[in-house]
């Protein structure tokens, strides 16, 4: 854990890692995702809008062009080394060869990172033998979304997987020598602090690498929006979060890396996001926070017999 912040952050991780910066270039691959085609579901996730929660891209670009586009403003600011992350829908949501086309293209000169993000029910074997193959050239991120131990959440979200999903991927993707991280939620309506204790302990248990913490944002034209302008759903205040989030790291192993706290809404299309703060803020509060509780990552890991 780094002397500045109370918790292990990604950046400081990755420069201590490599021995400079390293930037994420957000990537869409044109994937769909099995909960809104119909294999699973066609709603999809009650959070998740058309694009697949990614990130604004221009999808008539190639994947190197889209990077290409990105890395040579960067550049220019003295940043040289770079992640593949593969962000919009379920990044595993195809045959293997195409899937190994679509890697393969990603890893242009100075790319060190492989990051997939998927779904912890679409990573068979297969998958996992092919994101492994990639460890001869470049380190690999295999990003899972899980959201919260609670599976009666899991079912009012629609997210079509439960815990043990996300538990049999996690041991899976380990023994092919892959750096997991778990995607969390956590503020979502239906779960109390107790979840979010027993979902930093679950992660703690299963030794995942590293985890991406965000609040819940509410976006046009998603089924969430709708519980939320007919007043289901309360969504808790700043306050709250911050006592979550800093609950979860005290709870969480401190080996842990934290690759992202906070993070910002969409930027079009947003009903309620991040109390109308930029993640900045909220960031600073968080840690402000921990620093007058005297708190720290890791600070209750004392529940394992190890």
């Amino acid at each position: 854990m780094n002397h500045e912040k109370p918790y292990r952050d990604l950046k400081t991780y990755l420069k201590e890692r490599y021995g400079e910066p390293v930037y994420r270039l957000p990537i869409d691959a044109g994937f769909t995702c099995p909960n809104r085609d119909g294999t699973l579901s066609t709603g999809g996730c009650i959070y998740c809008d058309a694009t697949g929660s990614g990130f604004s891209v221009n999808k008539k670009l190639s994947i190197q062009e889209q990077m290409k586009e990105r890395m040579e403003k960067l550049r220019n600011r003295g940043i040289g080394k770079f992640m593949a992350y593969f962000q919009a829908n379920s990044n595993t949501y195809a045959p293997i060869p195409k899937l190994r086309e679509l890697y393969s293209s990603a890893l242009l000169e100075d790319v060190i990172i492989l990051d997939i993000s998927t779904r912890p029910d679409l990573v068979p074997n297969e998958v996992l033998e092919l994101l492994a193959d990639y460890r001869k050239s470049v380190d690999v991120f295999l990003e899972l979304g899980l959201q919260t131990v609670n599976y009666h959440t899991l079912r009012k979200l629609n997210r079509q997987h439960t815990l043990a999903e996300f538990v049999d991927a996690v041991i899976r993707a380990k023994k092919y020598g892959l750096e997991v991280i778990a995607h969390v939620i956590l503020n979502l309506p239906w779960d109390n602090l107790e979840d979010v204790v027993e979902t930093a302990k679950i992660i703690s248990v299963l030794q995942v690498d590293g985890v991406k913490l965000h609040s819940l944002y509410v976006v046009k034209d998603t089924p969430l929006e709708i519980l939320y302008r007919k007043g289901k759903i309360k969504i808790g205040s700043l306050n709250e979060f911050i006592n979550r989030a800093i609950t979860f790291l005290e709870y969480l192993d401190p080996k842990i890396v934290i690759h992202r706290l906070a993070a910002d809404p969409p930027h079009v299309g947003t009903v309620f996001g991040n109390w109308g703060l930029p993640k900045i803020e909220i960031l600073n509060r968080i840690e402000k926070e921990m620093i007058l509780r005297g708190s720290y990552q890791g600070k209750k890991y004392a529940y394992l017999n190890r």
